[in-house]
């Protein structure tokens, strides 16, 4: 949650106007943080009856001591059901070096939590970075100019090689591009958990977008940026429907565009600097109608194969053992359709939307279907038709989630490592 971003109360309410029943949000460290106990119950108490939807936490690692390593992170697993870690290999507050990588591995192996990764290589980032600045060429195009796919290739490759001598399963987050999913599928091949995740931006967008005149490119600042080759494009929508994708999020990291400390922050006395203006886009309420829209009814991909990323998937993933499935014992969450050509196709609009941030990436893409209506645990939340959001506010409730239930260290190795 950033200065200018949403909070739960407009984040959770977005999501099920898109037919998202569950959100989980990242409860970040800083590297001054010498415990996770006080940014866990932080974030419970901005959330606790502020929330539309179902809500869970994962943890950004950003200093593992290991006191937090050995004693808090058990106590997390076990008390509070927060599963799932994310750990950073590029942007300096937050980035860790191999080694505290692999301490991290060590760690949440042991415990059985899901470790999510995002892979790119920092130092060449910086170098490149640098001496962009040096020849003046600062705006915000440069932004996807710093991070070529050469930076997610390698740390993609990097990251799996770690994973592989620790023998644990990892979530590759919104990867972008063709060299680096190759990675994926060949550990895939290979029989190692190796998952992977994609991001709606990541299929319809490219960096051109990047090039907007009055500083409107900063809207589509990124990381890992968008491409400029729809060859990576069409590989993420391959990549979807062939199963090196476990999982499509949205990635919903969002700024204003228009707040000196939003998107504006990386321009200073009217001179822009890509460096400043904080990364990542709005997309928690998209990302489900984007995929549909825009897959399903483009026979893009199948739609048992939509449900699989969106829901199922997911679900098993993080270990919520409540959700992503239609069967006796599992939460009544359901999102209906319109019936085919039932819906009046629309082109999106900022102000149709329910988040807290004046604009959409995707503004004036056409839709041919919207969810109907979302259904939290038998309870109808949003009626497109009649009201909109028809839920309140306090009645999505906190998660405790389990193990996943998609890739499982071995038992033996849980045993000798269990703290």
């Amino acid at each position: 949650m950033t200065p200018s971003g949403d909070t739960f109360e407009t984040g959770t309410r977005s999501a099920i106007a898109g037919g998202t029943t569950t959100i989980l949000a990242f409860a970040q460290q800083q590297k001054t943080d010498m415990s996770l106990f006080p940014i866990v119950e932080d974030y419970h108490r901005r959330a606790i009856g502020n929330a539309y939807c179902d809500y869970g936490f994962h943890i950004i690692l950003a200093e593992p001591t290991t006191k937090i390593l050995n004693e808090e992170l058990p106590v997390l697993v076990r008390e509070q059901g927060i599963t799932s870690v994310k750990l950073y290999m590029t942007y300096e507050p937050l980035k860790l070096v191999d080694r505290q990588i692999l301490d991290v591995m060590m760690s949440t192996r042991a415990l059985g939590m899901t470790t999510m990764v995002h892979a790119e290589n920092s130092d060449m980032i910086d170098w490149i970075t640098e001496k962009l600045e040096e020849k003046k060429m600062v705006d915000p195009y440069y932004h996807a100019v710093s991070r070529p796919n050469i930076a997610e290739d390698e740390a993609t490759y990097r990251v799996i090689s770690l994973s592989e001598l620790m023998d644990i399963p990892i979530l590759i987050v919104h990867m972008s591009s063709k060299a680096a999913t190759s990675h994926v599928r060949k550990a895939q091949t290979r029989d190692l958990p190796i998952h992977a995740e994609t991001c709606p931006h990541y299929l319809f967008l490219k960096s051109d977008r990047l090039r907007g005149e009055h500083f409107e490119g900063a809207k589509y600042v990124c990381s890992p940026p968008l491409r400029e080759d729809q060859m990576d494009l069409d590989a993420m929508w391959q990549g979807l429907r062939n199963g090196t994708f476990t999982t499509f999020s949205s990635d919903h990291a969002a700024s204003k565009f228009d707040h000196p400390q939003g998107k504006k922050a990386g321009l200073i006395n009217g001179v822009a600097s890509f460096r400043r203006i904080p990364n990542g886009l709005p997309g928690v309420e998209t990302r489900v109608p984007i995929l549909f829209s825009g897959g399903v009814l483009k026979d893009k991909i199948t739609v048992q194969k939509f449900v699989e990323l969106t829901s199922s998937n997911p679900a098993k993933l993080y270990g919520l053992n409540k959700k992503g499935t239609i069967a006796p014992g599992f939460d009544a969450d359901l999102v209906i359709w319109y019936p085919s050509n039932k819906m009046t196709p629309f082109a999106l609009r900022n102000d149709m939307l329910h988040h807290d941030i004046d604009y959409t990436p995707f503004e004036d893409m056409e839709f041919q279907n919207w969810p109907r209506w979302t259904i939290l645990r038998g309870n109808v939340v949003w009626d497109r038709d009649n009201g909109g959001v028809v839920g309140k506010m306090g009645d999505g409730k906190y998660l405790r989630r389990g193990r996943s239930t998609l890739s499982k260290p071995r038992e033996v190795f849980v045993n000798e490592f269990r703290p």
